[in-house]
């Protein structure tokens, strides 16, 4: 897994677990829980019942009186907070892989273009037949003028790694490269070796 999915997990799952005690904290507070099962809190717990507010007139005389700087901190902090959200909200939206691929370079030809999917699909087809390859998937990132390659090989036990990548490079890359016009296709290759459960004699 990339760095990037890996992240944005990490701020989803904070997120929600932050908004789900939120949630619950307000709840348990609006609908008496607390009260009606005779639950006990420890001291300062906040909103143990309806009436109680998040910041009664004792915590708002506190926080004001601790100088002329304090509320514009405060302000300027959940306003970076709020910009650091919207830049990764705009960061999901924008698109990591080119989409359609011009056949036959830039600019398409008779506006003839290729999808990315199929052209990594057709790649991956090609390359999985690739002697010592089990499997293989690819995947197309970058723009439509610089597409790049990530090529993911599952070699058999008997494979060799040097002969896989010099049929990849001859064979399924080099055909992509002539479809599309990209005379510089960037290629990222992982390979790992398949393992076989051993074979019991009868």
């Amino acid at each position: 897994m990339t760095p990037r999915p890996v992240l944005n997990r990490s701020l989803l799952a904070l997120a929600g677990l932050v908004l789900l005690g939120g949630g619950l904290l307000i709840l348990f507070a609006g609908l008496d829980i607390y009260r009606r099962h005779d639950l006990l809190l420890p001291a300062g717990w906040p909103l143990t019942t309806p009436d109680d507010l998040l910041l009664g007139s004792a915590d708002r005389a506190r926080w004001s009186g601790q100088g002329w700087w304090w509320w514009p901190a405060v302000i300027a902090a959940l306003a970076l907070a709020a910009l650091l959200a919207l830049w990764w909200l705009l960061a999901q939206l924008r698109r990591r892989h080119p989409g359609a691929l011009p056949l036959g370079g830039t600019p398409p030809q008779e506006g003839v273009e290729l999808r990315d999917r199929a052209l990594s699909d057709a790649i991956a087809a090609e390359a999985g037949a690739l002697p010592g390859v089990e499997h293989a998937a690819v995947r197309i990132t970058g723009r439509p003028a610089h597409p790049r390659t990530r090529v993911g090989l599952a070699l058999t036990p008997q494979g060799a790694p040097g002969a896989a990548l010099d049929a990849l490079y001859e064979g399924p890359l080099r055909t992509a490269r002539r479809s599309t016009g990209s005379i510089q296709m960037p290629t990222e290759v992982r390979l790992r070796v398949s393992h076989h459960k051993p074979h019991r004699a009868q």
